[in-house]
């Protein structure tokens, strides 16, 4: 094919398939299927070709270890083990002395970094930002939170205040 370098696609494409054409038998491309997919999935869904369940259970047997293969070297070409982790999942803890250590509220934390505990704890458990499953979960954690910070809070703005005499 002679090289142009004021070619559209159209052209391009034209002479391309002129090649393909001219070079003889080669491997079939998409528009050159001999083979009719639609026409068979037509005859297994109008029952009259029919597949016995052995046959199925034999092919899905040879093809399985292919498939298995398949996802062992994708698993392999992305760094990732194919093997689940056998460790369980720990979920966060709900109790409040947990969440109370989590949030590192001291006797004489201010008010004005108890506002900033209670955003980064927001940030980090907020049900709008967790899986769906641990929403219910992440709300209780919130307000057990919410709970203890306001109790903090009440305490530092008591000690803050002047004795009433």
């Amino acid at each position: 094919m002679p090289m142009h370098t004021n070619r559209d696609f159209a052209t391009l494409l034209k002479d391309l398939l002129a090649e393909s054409e001219n070079d003889g038998p080669g491997p079939a491309g998409p528009a050159t299927v001999p083979f009719d997919y639609l026409a068979v999935a037509d005859e297994l869904l109008s029952g009259r070709i029919t597949v016995s369940d052995e046959t199925v259970a034999a092919v899905y047997r040879e093809t399985s270890g292919e498939v298995d293969e398949t996802v062992e070297a994708l698993f392999e070409a992305a760094g990732v083990s194919a093997e689940p982790d056998p460790s369980p999942v720990e979920l966060p803890s709900v109790e409040p002395e947990a969440i109370s250590r989590e949030l590192g509220i001291k006797g004489n934390t201010p008010v004005a970094a108890l506002a900033h505990i209670r955003r980064a704890f927001a940030f980090r458990n907020h049900p709008d930002r967790v899986a769906p499953h641990l929403r219910q979960r992440a709300l209780l954690r919130m307000q057990v939170a919410n709970m203890l910070i306001d109790d903090a809070r009440r305490r530092a703005l008591a000690a803050a205040r002047p004795p009433r005499g």
